[in-house]
């Protein structure tokens, strides 16, 4: 008897996301279309707006690449507000598990549940990084709604630590990867609501130095 599936060849087809208020709909399709995504169908619902986004163009009219955004189904609602009011998040008898989940993140945007897109160009993701910055800093919509954390490929390349000296966004930045040859970029956003508390939601776009066969997403180090 098999014990496998025949390898008959998988891609990625997509992943639901959720917002948590009917208003917070355009904006959240605003945040990820400022991030690089495509959208390609947009439903006006009475509980919300139903989004259809693709990672490029050219999976408009395919089956894979797609990212689904909607309004948080009420039941769900109902649970997060009954498990936020049970663990006392945001009170001062807020259980301490909560403070310590939140201390994890603080430290590491990778610990808990986030979703990862590939960019193929350094230029395009210092230049999102550029855009979002400034969003999260003067825009009046997205201002206070948007995290970005940075991680540098390891030490030891020297080209590549030449590179990241002279970026615009990396140059600063001290954290490294669990692993080289690349870099990593952390949008928080509240605007989609995930995670164990349902509060936000972590994005990542990782990029990858060309002719590095040993880099962040093929190897892992610690």
């Amino acid at each position: 008897m098999a014990t496998t599936a025949p390898r008959a060849g998988l891609t990625m087809g997509h992943i639901a996301l959720h917002y948590a208020r009917p208003d917070d709909g355009p904006l959240a399709a605003r945040l990820l279309a400022q991030m690089g995504l495509v959208e390609s169908q947009m439903l006006p619902l009475p509980g919300g707006n139903f989004y259809r986004f693709v990672v490029s163009p050219d999976h408009v009219a395919r089956g894979d690449g797609i990212v689904f955004l909607s309004c948080l189904p009420e039941p769900q609602a109902r649970l997060i507000a009954a498990m936020r009011t049970a663990l006392g998040v945001g009170t001062g008898e807020e259980h301490p598990a909560v403070s310590a989940y939140r201390a994890m993140m603080a430290q590491d945007f990778e610990a808990s549940f986030h979703f990862a897109l590939l960019v193929d160009s350094l230029e395009d993701l210092e230049a999102m990084v550029l855009n979002l910055q400034h969003l999260a800093a003067d825009d009046p919509d997205l201002k206070g709604r948007i995290t970005i954390g940075m991680n540098r490929a390891r030490p030891g390349d020297a080209a590549i630590d030449a590179r990241l000296d002279a970026s615009p966004v990396f140059a600063t930045v001290t954290r490294h990867a669990y692993g080289g040859g690349g870099v990593q970029v952390f949008v928080e956003t509240d605007l989609v609501c995930a995670g164990q508390l349902g509060e936000s939601m972590v994005f990542e776009f990782d990029y990858v130095f060309p002719g590095t066969p040993r880099h962040i997403l093929s190897a892992v180090e610690i």
